[in-house]
């Protein structure tokens, strides 16, 4: 039942196979494991971000296809729910509308830079969706009577998805419409990234992978390249779009800097690569990691600052300003060691 679940996709590894229940396991009860607001807010952006990830990897490491436009369609998707909302009222009418209005138009967009734009070379492609991206985000800042401009939008939804709803004590703890609303995140997330990983296990995915290997001879047999390139990129958006609605529910807030900024893409290629490319669990590692380190760094840093105050020279190297630079040296150690990615280093032990 549970190969099938995973579409045949077994992990291949007895250590990737624990890590990956015992995120499933933590991811699955956080508001009962883990204390604190800060706690279950990273729990839901590693579900977001291990969705918005594996839709990624999906272009870059099953089809070969460099985009800088993924942030793009995040934040086209976390708009179409802001808009709705605050047009439409806090209901879940305007939710479901948001979601499906922004998945809409991210494929649209995709269809279009791919159909004009993937019968250039890989590098050609990269830059054009990085002039498409940062032209709507120019417009997203300039178009402020409707986006909001650089503040960005702060809307309502659903009273029963909000702190103030409160539902009795479960297992010990105050069960609110936050915790809602969190397994609300938790199930589409789990539901989408299943179905990402029954569309990469699928025919088409293993066409994805040959074009990917050789479009030469993928073209030779008989496959429309430019087609299964498309329709790869349709698919990604529209999921990177739903991801960004997920993102907009949970946050209540849509701005520029949070969802359509390229730092955002940069993170989403250091969790591809520090996870493995190519493979979907290397999305949910990488995710977890990264997310991980950047919310919990800077604190641990800063204790073992106070702890080595009497000693010369550390403080000063693991002081919590220089969170970034030790960011920066762990990624680097990460490719380093594991030049395949986690997961790849992982399997690769398995086989050998």
């Amino acid at each position: 039942m549970i190969v099938r679940l995973i579409s045949g996709d077994t992990p291949r590894s007895p250590i990737l196979t624990a890590l990956l229940v015992l995120i499933l396991i933590c991811l699955a009860g956080a508001p009962f494991i883990f204390e604190g607001v800060r706690a279950l807010d990273t729990a839901a952006r590693i579900c977001i971000f291990i969705l918005l990830v594996a839709s990624y990897d999906l272009l870059l490491g099953y089809t070969g296809i460099v985009s800088f436009a993924h942030t793009m369609f995040f934040g086209i998707g976390a708009y179409g729910v802001a808009l709705a909302s605050t047009h439409m009222g806090r209901g879940f009418d305007a939710l479901l509308v948001g979601s499906i209005s922004g998945a809409l138009a991210a494929i649209v967009l995709a269809l279009l830079i791919g159909l004009f734009s993937l019968r250039v070379r890989a590098i050609f492609f990269a830059m054009i969706t990085l002039a498409v991206a940062s032209a709507v985000a120019v417009l997203v800042s300039q178009f402020s009577n409707i986006t909001g401009g650089e503040d960005g939008l702060t809307y309502k939804i659903p009273r029963v998805l909000t702190s103030a709803n409160r539902m009795g004590e479960v297992m010990g703890v105050k069960f609110t419409g936050k915790i809602l609303n969190y397994y609300l995140i938790f199930v589409c997330s789990l539901v989408l990234f299943l179905i990402l990983l029954r569309i990469v296990n699928s025919p088409f995915g293993r066409v994805l992978q040959a074009i990917r290997e050789n479009d030469f001879r993928a073209e030779a047999i008989g496959y429309r390249v430019v087609w299964y390139r498309t329709a790869a990129t349709c698919l990604s958006a529209a999921t990177a779009a739903l991801a960004g609605s997920l993102f907009a529910i949970w946050l209540r807030y849509v701005g520029p800097d949070t969802t359509l900024s390229f730092e955002i893409m940069l993170d989403i290629l250091l969790m591809v690569v520090i996870g493995g490319m190519g493979t979907m669990y290397g999305a949910v590692l990488g995710a977890v990691l990264f997310v991980l380190a950047q919310t919990y760094l800077q604190n641990l840093m800063g204790a073992a600052s106070h702890a080595t105050e009497a000693l010369p020279l550390i403080p000063e190297l693991v002081d919590p300003d220089r969170w970034l630079m030790w960011l920066g040296i762990l990624f680097v150690l990460s490719v380093y060691f594991f030049p395949t990615g986690i997961v790849g280093r992982l399997r690769r032990q398995r086989a050998t």
